[in-house]
């Protein structure tokens, strides 16, 4: 059986519950590597990240580099001894990292490889539709999301799942796929796998303003998709006309009615104290949005106090 001395790399909440499943396992964990804290709020006050705010509570030695390459850091790492390093939602690692643990580095990701390979997994599988998806650990080599794998788990989608509870599904799944994975580690009975080759492969790319805009041409349950794969974070957004009036605004919770109409795509319609916007195959129900300036709001506390022209309409 192996000694592991475990070095832990992630920074936000999604990698806080796998490092605790760690420490109540016993494992000995040498040190935690994340993100440099960064100024945040109004006050620009220096704010530290989730992982590391739990590495505090539990006396690990931490590591916050800003350069992945620079001696300094790498002669830390190295102080520290380490013979397997685990990442969950950190940032790219050099070869001259991944590579310094005898028992390798291995990285959780949130799908099931090969596909969504990428930043944001979780999101672009609702974004598409999918049905599941799952966890996967693997070790890491020189591309993205490509290396040989060690162990996978699969997680169903439910029709009106939004993106933060899928994201706290995969979370807890994760946490357990980690520590089945170094149990195999630990008693030298991992056997990885290479990634097989898939003639469809879907990408997870980085969310930007670009691709989280909502496409109201697009069929009702693409926009639907699109919305939940978004709720609650980053949020999908489209610009919203009110008369003269133009300005952006964020769309949370929604529903969906199919049904034929000879409404304009966009328009907005208030009625028996709901708002929805017709597309080219119904309707979507907007139940939480959020006005410049304003907080996040449910709709029907929105129509309480804010006039909608009757030309209003979201672009």
């Amino acid at each position: 059986m192996r000694n592991l001395r475990i070095v832990f790399m992630g920074t936000p909440e999604f990698a806080v519950t796998a490092l605790q499943e760690i420490i109540k396992a016993n494992y000995n964990v040498v040190g935690v590597v994340t993100a440099p804290d960064k100024p945040a709020g109004r006050g620009r006050k220096l704010q530290q990240s989730a992982v590391k705010e739990y590495a505090l509570s539990q006396g690990l030695p931490i590591l916050q580099p800003t350069n992945l390459k620079s001696p300094e850091f790498l002669d830390e790492l190295k102080a520290l001894q380490t013979n397997l390093q685990v990442v969950v939602a950190f940032r790219m690692l050099p070869k001259v990292v991944w590579q310094l643990p005898e028992y390798g580095t291995f990285n959780l990701h949130a799908s099931l490889l090969p596909q969504y390979r990428g930043a944001a997994p979780i999101n672009w599988a609702i974004i598409y539709g999918e049905t599941t998806t799952g966890v996967s650990t693997f070790f890491i080599d020189e591309k993205i999301d490509t290396g040989a794998m060690i162990l996978q788990k699969e997680v169903s989608i439910s029709p009106d799942e939004n993106v933060g509870e899928l994201h706290d599904k995969l979370m807890i799944t994760g946490a357990k796929l980690i520590l089945e994975t170094l149990e195999l580690i630990k008693n030298d009975k991992v056997n990885p796998q290479k990634q097989g080759d898939h003639p469809l492969l879907k990408e997870a790319p980085k969310l930007t303003k670009e691709n989280t805009r909502i496409n109201w041409e697009a069929p009702a349950h693409q926009i639907y998709n699109h919305i939940r794969g978004l709720d609650p974070y980053p949020a999908a957004w489209s610009f919203f006309q009110n008369g003269t009036e133009q300005s952006l605004i964020k769309i949370f919770e929604v529903g969906i009615f199919l049904e034929s109409h000879e409404y304009a795509v966009g328009k907005l319609i208030v009625e028996n104290n709901e708002l929805k916007v017709a597309v080219r195959d119904g309707f979507i129900i907007l139940k939480e949005i959020q006005l410049p300036g304003k907080r996040k709001m449910k709709s029907k506390e929105l129509l309480n106090g804010y006039h909608f022209e009757s030309e209003a309409k979201v672009l």
